[in-house]
């Protein structure tokens, strides 16, 4: 802590005066003697005094975690536009390439998070798998916990605490394009709805079985995509609409499987 290694998930420092909020994730800095190299880096497309947008490539990390420091979106900007009080407003999946929305300054922080939290921003996905028996749009909820194997979630009977809308972009044979909109935010939301539905997000490696490639295998990148971020800045006023610069593999150049 006295060397500000420890941070929330919010990438947030925490000290031993921070007050402890309940089922608020904490992490720190720990000594790495191997961390795996990545062969690929992140875009940011929009800087000002308040925001920071990024672009990540699939397989990089937000924050740190498991095998991954340095090499994690966050410590990368920090270091490369000297910004020690970046946080990231929320987060996307380290298997997940896409837009992620990062707060410069501490005093403006609570304003964007609350954009997340009262559900004032649209978070449009992209992702590939293969068609349903029937076409859509549609709205699927469930209930989604954290299972037994700590880094995968799952369905549970009871009141629903998710919900995702689902719309047909493009066919190709038996693969379809699709944008998933997200209107709540648990972990994994969109990668446990795709399976729970029949059509699992095309090199998901936890679901719905887990099949996990080795460390510096990056022929299988998910094909999700976190696509747009748009809302009302809360400071400034202005309407803000952000787009990915990265795509998927479509068409798939495969079979179905």
């Amino acid at each position: 802590m006295a060397r500000g290694e420890v941070v929330s998930e919010h990438g947030e420092v925490i000290t031993p005066e921070t007050p402890l909020r309940l089922g608020v994730r904490l992490y720190y800095y720990r000594e790495l003697r191997h961390e795996p190299s990545l062969p690929f880096s992140e875009t940011v497309i929009y800087r000002d005094d308040h925001l920071l947008v990024a672009d990540k490539p699939h397989f990089m990390p937000v924050i740190p975690t498991g095998r991954y420091l340095q090499r994690s979106l966050l410590v990368r900007l920090r270091k490369q536009w000297g910004l020690p009080d970046l946080s990231p407003v929320h987060r996307i999946d380290r298997d997940t390439a896409g837009l992620v929305l990062f707060s410069v300054q501490r005093s403006t922080r609570d304003a964007y998070q609350a954009l997340f939290r009262e559900r004032m921003i649209r978070k449009t996905y992209e992702a590939v798998a293969a068609l349903p028996p029937q076409l859509w749009p549609c709205e699927y909820h469930s209930r989604i916990e954290e299972s037994p194997q700590f880094f995968r979630m799952h369905e549970v009977p009871g009141p629903a605490n998710s919900l995702t809308r689902i719309a047909l972009l493009e066919q190709s044979g038996p693969w379809g394009l699709f944008q998933l909109e997200p209107i709540t935010g648990r972990r994994h939301q969109l990668r446990v709805h795709m399976a729970a539905l029949g059509m699992p997000v095309h090199h998901d490696p936890f679901y719905p079985v887990v099949n996990d490639p080795p460390e510096g295998d990056y022929s299988r990148p998910l094909q999700l995509l976190a696509r747009s971020l748009e809302f009302q800045d809360p400071v400034t006023g202005q309407r803000r609409f952000y787009r990915s610069q990265r795509s998927l593999n479509w068409p798939p150049q495969i079979e179905a499987t």
